[in-house]
């Protein structure tokens, strides 16, 4: 599996304007947004918040994440629900 370099240092990274002014819109960008991801369990995670976004604003989603990682960990481990 190919390996991914790390990004600079959040001191030599420029922000976007987006980005600004909120402490949770600045961690998302400074740690996540635009970083390439190999991990299934993120890339589901990911695909999990998409899905949740249609028709909210990211920062709704950015807001209830561990809410909405709690629920679905629960969901999927209650076996009446999920079946193999």
């Amino acid at each position: 599996m190919p390996t991914i370099p790390p990004p600079p240092p959040t001191e030599q990274r420029k922000r976007c304007a987006w980005a600004n002014g909120d402490a949770l819109y600045e961690q998302y960008h400074d740690e996540e947004w635009g970083v390439p991801y190999l991990d299934d369990h993120k890339l589901f995670e990911l695909l999990r918040l998409e899905v949740a976004q249609a028709g909210l604003s990211w920062m709704s989603i950015l807001r209830k994440r561990e809410n909405h990682h709690r629920n679905i960990v629960r969901l999927i481990s209650d076996a009446t629900i999920v079946r193999y």
